[in-house]
């Protein structure tokens, strides 16, 4: 099942449901999340029950046309955020059919045998066989097999992709697809827990949150609103003084037309949007906060493996020193590799059945296991009072007091530095405390990186890849993908610590990874991008998660993150402007009888005070739904400098926000008075 093609914001489909929706976000219980509206909704609600009870000098057609255009303004600022809610109702709404479509074969034991239960049963830690054709139940590791999986139903692409157990490409989602092979899959969250129920409340905006940026923003709205509504109240003593009364409708058309109704009306629309343009491009935003800070990152750390290179690194060659035989190298290579369940580990196993003919089938009768960890960054098997020990050259010689000083160590340095130097990981194997020689694996650069860092660093981003690989074979793959500086041999504190010294200088760092041990630096980052093919701990750790499992999408990510912010200024900086051409329409006409002076200020030359209070409240209510469009769609992002940028940004909607009332103003003016409406 593929998740339903987003929808144009003009479709009936997203249009029509939320009219309805507008009328019920009347509900005062939500309107006061929106204050400025709330107000505007409350002085509404005023002139309704004035027009019935008022007795004041204004005619009654009149004060009607005001409450009908307030009540409008409202109703435009509910729809706006309605219909930027639309899209992802729609998409969660095929991703809860692929949900309820889920059961499990829970497995019994050990065994084959399971029961077949409903997803909805499973808990953490439960083993589920899953075999062609079945959709996975639930969010769990890959923990025996291989398969090829259909995801299309979470990324919306229909290539499939291969699970496995170990390496970073263990992890699975509920409601994928298995198309070839069977797996067993160890449950890693309980019900209601899973990326597809958090994915379901996040395209359908129930876990969104405002934003800082969004806050400190309604906060000054606020603020606005208060003080003009200080400066009104204290205008009918300021006429009582000159010898005359303002109605209370014109004080309320005032008051609305004062505070910044367009960009309150706005706001919440621009950020629903701009995380709904994160799914629609195939990354989940768990923050509004990591979005907004997507957009202003100076720092981007990528982990090499899976992000820069293509992910499996693959055993291509065995080398040897000391007079070692190839094929003695072969046997321990495979010896030490055949419990382990990393592709690197699998593809050691298989050069040296497939090129060196090595017949050892399975572990040998009471061999123990020596486990790879990231602190010794060695792994093998102890046999027969024999240890044979394969991993990193340095941890290799390291664990082997002594050897460091033999010829074979000068010799085995000399091929792992011409190894290195080709792009390759070399992995050194010892027996005994004798080097055999060095295993080649073969690192694969995604193509067209280069381009897309170059990107980067045109927007003014460094990049700096990570990788546990040592400094010549890190400087290598570096200048092969384009980035601007590398982190060799690190572990998870190393990445700690630098995302940690960015953020004191008071950088922004954005990180991208997909295995396990990348979850600390995720989890630290002011933006963690973990890719969908990662571990479960990775998606856990980031706040943004890839579905394709892209890296170089980040680039895209950024630009998003910058339109977000740009949509917010652009849109706020035309209301302020906005603001200050309405009053030269609204503010003289209420007190030319009582100060014929500030006839000069009638720029516009406004026909009455009525059709110019009139014209001013109608132009207040339609700049909203016709600033909706470009809420939703955001800004056009260009990489340029702040200056040029802001310079940009006050010519296009600074003045846009002063000309556009003068101009619309008068031509509603033109037509109330044709029509006779004031």
């Amino acid at each position: 099942m593929t998740r339903t093609a987003p929808k144009s914001i003009f479709s009936a489909e997203l249009i029509v449901p939320a009219i309805g929706d507008a009328f019920r976000k009347l509900d005062p219980r939500q309107l006061i999340r929106n204050p400025v509206m709330f107000v505007t909704a409350v002085v509404a609600a005023l002139l309704t029950i004035l027009l019935v009870i008022g007795n004041d000098p204004l005619s009654f057609g009149f004060k009607l046309q005001l409450v009908i255009w307030l009540w409008l303004t409202v109703l435009f600022g509910t729809f706006a955020e309605a219909l930027a809610e639309g899209r992802g109702k729609a998409q969660a709404a095929s991703l809860r059919a692929t949900k309820a479509e889920l059961t499990a074969k829970r497995l019994k034991g050990k065994g084959s045998d399971y029961e077949s239960v409903p997803a909805s049963a499973l808990r953490v830690d439960d083993i589920v066989l899953v075999q062609t054709g079945d959709l996975i139940p639930s969010d769990g590791d890959v923990v025996a097999g291989v398969a090829s999986v259909n995801e299309s139903a979470i990324t919306g692409e229909s290539a499939p992709v291969i699970r496995e157990a170990g390496g970073d490409r263990s992890a699975v989602t509920a409601g994928t697809r298995v198309i070839s092979d069977e797996i067993r899959v160890r449950v890693t969250v309980n019900p209601g827990q899973g990326f597809l129920d958090r994915m379901i409340a996040l395209v359908e905006g129930a876990e969104r949150q405002k934003t800082p940026n969004e806050i400190a923003l309604t906060i000054l709205l606020v603020g606005l609103t208060i003080i003009f509504l200080i400066a009104v109240a204290t205008i009918p003593g300021f006429a009582s003084y000159a010898g005359g009364a303002i109605p209370i409708a014109i004080l309320a058309a005032l008051l609305i037309t004062l505070i910044p109704t367009t960009i309150a009306a706005l706001l919440s629309a621009i950020g629903i949007a701009g995380m709904d343009r994160l799914v629609r491009f195939n990354v989940l935003a768990k923050s509004g906060r990591a979005v907004e800070a997507a957009g202003d990152i100076d720092t981007l750390l990528l982990d090499k493996t899976g992000t820069i290179t293509i992910g499996d690194r693959q055993a291509s060659e065995f080398r040897t020193v000391g007079g070692t035989k190839v094929e003695a190298l072969a046997e321990a290579a495979l010896l030490a590799s055949l419990a382990d369940e990393t592709p690197e580990g699998r593809s050691i196993v298989v050069l040296a059945r497939e090129q060196f003919g090595v017949k050892v089938a399975d572990l040998p009768k009471g061999a123990e296991i020596i486990p790879f960890t990231a602190q010794t960054r060695i792994s093998g098997i102890r046999h027969n009072g024999s240890i044979i020990q394969k991993g990193a050259v340095d941890s290799v010689l390291k664990a082997n007091p002594g050897v460091g000083e033999t010829a074979a160590a000068t010799e085995l340095r000399r091929i792992t530095d011409e190894i290195a130097r080709q792009g390759g990981t070399p992995l050194a194997v010892a027996m005994d405390g004798k080097l055999l020689g060095a295993i080649f694996l073969k690192d694969i650069v995604k193509a067209g990186i280069r381009e897309r860092f170059a990107e980067l660093r045109a927007m003014g981003i460094r990049t700096v890849m990570i990788t546990g690989d040592n400094p010549l074979t890190a400087a290598s793959i570096a200048a092969e993908a384009g980035v601007d500086d590398f982190l060799a041999q690190a572990t998870p504190e190393d990445k700690l610590v630098l995302i940690r010294k960015e953020q004191e200088g008071g950088k922004l760092v954005a990180m991208c990874g997909d295995g396990t041990n990348d979850a600390p630096a995720l989890a630290q980052a002011d933006v963690g991008v973990s890719m969908n093919t990662g571990t479960q701990a990775a998606r856990e750790a980031g706040n943004m998660v890839d579905l394709d499992s892209d890296p170089t999408k980040l680039i895209e990510v950024v630009g998003l993150g910058k339109q977000l912010l740009m949509t917010r200024g652009a849109l706020t900086t035309f209301s302020v402007a906005n603001d200050v051409a309405k009053y030269f329409a609204i503010i003289p006409a209420m007190f030319i009888v009582l100060y014929p002076g500030l006839a000069v200020l009638n720029v516009m030359g406004l026909k009455t005070p009525e059709s110019a209070i009139l014209s001013a409240i109608i132009f207040n209510a339609l700049i909203i739904p016709l600033l909706v469009p470009l809420a939703l769609k955001g800004v056009k992002y260009r990489p340029m400098g702040a200056g040029p940028l802001l310079a940009r940004n006050l010519a296009v909607y600074g003045l846009g926000g002063l000309v556009a009332p003068f101009i619309g103003i008068k031509l509603i003016d033109v037509v109330v008075n044709g029509l006779g409406l004031a």
